[in-house]
This record gives structure tokens, sequence and C-alpha cells, in this order.
């Protein structure tokens, strides 16, 4: 009864009406199907029996009559249910989305990609199929069964009773059949999601299954996850099989009562001919009922499966959103403050007591080995999670005191794991902020290094790129990311290893442009070549979670450590090669073949 509310609950006043007048006019024809059958008994003791033709004429307007009526109401009825369940459907669809885009990243990091798309399409599917459809079938069929019981008790309450003996066994089964079908109807669902979710994942990670020349295996995999959907079907058609025939039988059985005791009541002179072919013409409104009353339990259960996965989707609320007590913030100056801070994925500590401070301006560089908790500081930064202990401070304000739309407008964001639309470049670099002028973009773009090779393109900026950047290489697609994440002109910019895929000459020429930027901003860079992070005001060094090192880069060259390790190894030198002394003088990074970096 709760999914039925909740799903009453989606429909609009408009719909509402729609819905209830459907189901008026559904009563209504049901109830008509009685009248039909009513004037064949008239035609049988009126007509033939009693050999008079002056009814028959009227007798038979009036059967055309009610069956034109009926039909035209019917058709109608259909309408109104379709206009209440697709708007229904799209307001759900809406919801659903919008609570998807607010949702934090624990909870994409539970729920695979292809079981939400499975709750967005086929569980919707089954929601609107029962405002459509199901609805109105329950109601035909309870509404016929009941008036024609009352119509056969009018005219003999014994051969009705008689008919009676069925249905209390039918009612049996069904029940028997609707307990065991419920926990194969949840499983099929859950089959269902795992093959959406192989078809979704190998879509996705077409490449890698090509690089690896993995198809045989992937379509292996996707062949069990299609057998294992395949067998839930048949577990449950089985099933099915196995009642049905007990459903039949039993429906069937009141034609054959009919026939029998019906026609020993007319050589008994309690019922006419008439009376009888009223019974037997509408024998079926009580069997139908009860003969589709599987297959309407069948689709009950399904859409009582697809409603819970919907529903808990529905009414998922975001752990990380906007406090009651937050405060608005107008602008950020970029000052940022780690106090403190542990974080933790599940059981697993990524960072551990991290204190730092970053001023207006300047530049932070974070460097360490791979699971050291680098990117997870900047997933703090911008709340895409919450600190089990210590504070994040932009501006002197605590991340969860701010608005979340207004702390991610000031804070511009390039990873090293590209994602682009299926739009133009344009569109690309201009998703953060629409608004921004066509020559701001391609400027932008020509700061990332973007343009030479975007106007070599057949629509130069206008050209559509494929989803994910498809056409285009890792390092190409990383330089449009980062002219995304600077045209929002940010107050705090991140860039997390952003130029690992590309080569020194073009990272020379970006962290150039990087310090001309037509702005003030904080920068965040996350790398591991010592040339990207050379130049930072600050350097921290992060091993398992705590700060192991920080300073700058002519202090952290002079001292034993990680990055005194990667600038060796990066510049093919040895310990001997640099003495302390000579380190603490360092100013830079041997340069690779004297490039200036500037074209």
């Amino acid at each position: 009864m709760f999914q039925i509310r909740w799903l009453w609950k989606n429909l609009g006043p408009k719909q509402r009406t729609q819905f209830i007048t459907a189901m008026i006019l559904s009563s209504f024809t049901s109830v008509m199907l009685l009248i039909n059958p009513m004037l064949t008994s008239r035609l049988f003791d009126d007509v033939i029996i009693a050999q008079n033709p002056d009814p028959l004429l009227g007798i038979l307007m009036a059967m055309l009559a009610v069956q034109g009526l009926r039909l035209g109401l019917r058709y109608l009825m259909i309408m109104l249910f379709e206009w209440s369940s697709q708007k229904m459907i799209y307001n759900l669809r809406v919801h659903l989305f919008r609570v998807l885009q607010y949702q934090e990243l624990r909870f994409f990091d539970r729920n695979r990609t292809g079981d939400l798309m499975t709750r967005l399409s086929a569980d919707l599917d089954w929601c609107r199929h029962f405002v459509a459809y199901l609805c109105y079938q329950v109601s035909d069929c309870v509404i016929m069964f009941v008036s024609t019981l009352l119509l056969f008790f009018t005219i003999s309450w014994k051969l009705t009773l008689a008919l009676m003996a069925a249905p209390p066994l039918l009612l049996i089964v069904t029940g028997l059949y609707k307990k065991k079908s419920r926990s194969q109807f949840i499983g099929m669902r859950e089959r269902l999601a795992e093959l959406n979710t192989a078809a979704q994942e190998n879509i996705a990670g077409n490449r890698v299954v090509k690089a690896f020349a993995q198809e045989e295996q992937e379509k292996d995999r996707f062949r069990e996850c299609d057998r294992r959907y395949r067998d839930a079907n048949l577990d449950l058609n089985k099933l099915w099989l196995t009642f049905f025939p007990f459903l039949e039988l039993l429906a069937n059985s009141m034609t054959v009562i009919t026939i029998f005791v019906g026609g020993a009541f007319i050589m008994l002179g309690e019922i006419t001919a008439g009376e009888l072919s009223v019974f037997t013409s509408l024998s079926w409104a009580l069997a139908a009922p009860m003969r589709n009353l599987g297959a309407l339990i069948n689709d009950l259960q399904r859409f009582s499966a697809s409603a819970g996965k919907i529903i808990e989707v529905y009414y998922a609320k975001p752990l990380i959103a906007d406090r009651p007590d937050a405060v608005p913030h107008a602008e950020l100056s970029g000052r940022i403050e780690f106090q403190d801070v542990t974080f933790s994925h599940g059981q697993e500590k990524v960072l551990e007591q991290v204190s730092f401070t970053v001023e207006p301006g300047q530049t932070l560089a974070v460097m360490g080995p791979t699971g050291s908790g680098k990117t997870s500081l900047t997933q703090l930064l911008a709340r895409f999670y919450d600190p089990q202990e210590g504070a994040v401070l932009v501006d002197g304000c605590d991340v969860r005191l701010w608005k979340l739309n207004e702390l991610r407008r000031h804070i511009g964001t390039a990873t090293q794991d590209v994602f682009l639309f299926s739009d133009t470049v344009e569109g690309n670099i201009a998703f953060g902020d629409p608004a921004i002028s066509e020559e701001e973009a391609r400027s932008f773009a020509r700061r990332a290094d973007a343009s030479e090779f975007v106007e070599k393109m057949p629509e130069s900026y206008d050209t559509i790129i494929g989803e994910r950047g498809v056409g285009l290489s890792g390092g190409q697609k990383q330089r449009i990311a980062l002219a995304r994440a600077m045209a929002v002109k940010p107050s705090i910019l991140v860039l997390d290893d952003t130029t690992s895929a590309l080569d020194m000459e073009t990272e020379a020429y970006i962290q150039k442009q990087l310090r001309r930027l037509p702005y003030a901003c904080t920068k965040i860079i996350i790398a591991q070549r010592i040339s990207s992070v050379k130049d930072a005001d600050q350097i921290l060094v992060l091993k398992n979670g705590r700060i192991e090192q920080r300073g700058t880069h002519e202090e952290l060259v002079g001292q034993p450590g990680y990055y005194r390790e990667t600038y060796l190894l990066q510049n093919d030198l040895t310990e001997e090669d640099v003495s302390p002394a000579v380190a603490a003088a360092a100013s830079g990074v041997r340069k690779e073949g004297e490039r200036v970096g500037q074209k």
C-alpha cells in the first residue's frame, strides 16, 4: 500500500483528476458488460421462444448502441490513463535525476551505474504500467466479478451458489503462487541490474577491452549474466506454469457447472432458457477475473520489486548537503587551511592529522606515492566528502558551513581522469560557465595550449567530440579539461596530475601561462614531476596519509627523503652528483634539452 500511496503522491492535481475520471469510466464500462447479456435474455424469452419478432429490431439496436457507447468510453478511459501515467513518469524521472545530481560521491561508490540506469528505465516503466494498465485491469476484474455475482443472485441464488464452489479454491492456489513468486521477482530484477551493469561497463571500457584483447572473456562474462537473467525468468515461468493448470481448471469448471446445473434447473422449471443464457454468456465474467488473477499478480509483483528499488533512490538523502546554518559568501579570496584533518574510506584511513595553510594567491604542490591521500585533499576541499576529525577551512570558514554551490563555483578542477561531454570543443570549455564569450573560451584554450590542435579539427571549436573525448589523445583531452577549469575563473584552481600526458615542452608552456592568469587564484597542484611543482610556494610530501615533508623546492632537494629521491631519479643524478650545499642553492631542475617552454 505504501508504494501505491507513493505513486499517488507523484500524480499532480490535473493527473489525479484524469486518473479518477478514468477509474470511474472503467467501473461504468465494466458494469455496461451486463446490459447486452440481459438484452440477450429478452431476445430468447420474448422473441425466439415467444415467436414474436416485434421487439427484435429494438433489442438489436439497443445492443449495438450499448456496444458503441462502451467502446467510445473505453477509448477515452485508456487515453486518460495514458496521459496521467506519462505525466507521472515524467515527474518521477525528473525528481530521480535531481536526486542523483545532488548525491554525494559515497552514494555512487556504493551503487553501480548499470543498476541506477535500470531504475531510471525498466523500473520506472513498470510504475507507468501499473498506473496505465494494472489499475484498471484489477478494477475491471473486481467490478465485473462483484456486479455479475449480484446479477446472478437476482436471477437464481441456487445456481449462483453452485458456481461459487470454485472461487475459494482458486484464491488458495493464487495465495500460494504469490507467496512463492515474490522472492523470485526480486531475484530476477537483480539479475537484470547485473546484466545492464555488465553491458554498461563493457561499452564504457571498450578501449581497455580491445587493448588487452579480452573480447572473448567479456563476451563470456556477459553471456553468464545473460544466462542468470534467463534462468531467473525461466524459473519464474516454471513456477507460473506449475500453478496455471489449476487456475485454468478451476476457472473453466464454472462453465461446466453452469451447463450441467443450469440445464437441470431448466428441466425442473427453476429458470428459463433466457435466464440460463445470461449465466452462460456471463460465466466468463466470473471465470476471467480468476483466470487473469495469476497474470495480474505476476505484473503486480514486478511492479512491487521495481517500485521498491525506485523508492530507495527517491528518498535517498545526501549526507553532504547545505546545513541550515550555512553562511552565504559573496566572494572567495582563496585562503585554505587544514586543521588536524583525519579522513577514512570505510575502515581504511586515508589521511591522518594533516595540517597546513595556503595564503590567497599562493601555489601549493602535493607529491607522494600512489595511495598516499593526495586526491583526497582536494575532495575534502570541495566537500565531496567530510573528514571524520578536524576541519577544512576556506577563507577562515569551515567548508561545512559553506553553501555547496557557492563553494564549488569558486573551485576549478582538472583531473588526470578526464571526462568530456558529447558536445562541441567550445561547449566543453564553457561547461562550468556557459555565459563566457566565445573569445574568452578560445583565450583559455590558448593558455592550455589546446588552440593549435583544435583549430585543425574539421569544424574548429564547433567540432563535436564524443563521449569521454573519443577521437582525442590523452594529452589533448587534458588540455581541454585544463581550459575548462581555468575558464570558470576560480578563486582556487586544483590541478590533479593534469599534465601527466603532456610532453615537457608543452608542460613548461602551460606552467608559464598558469603564472600569468588574468585573475588572482590560489593553486593546488598534484603531480609526480618535479618540473610541475618546483615553483610552488609550498610543497607537501604525503606518505601513508601523513605529511612526511614540507617546504620549498630548494629546501626539500637539500634534505633526504621522497622529494630528493624523485629529483635525483628524474634528472638521472646520484647522491655523489649533488652535494647538500649544491642542492640547497639549486634554483631549479636541470632543463631537458635546454627547452625554454615558450611556443
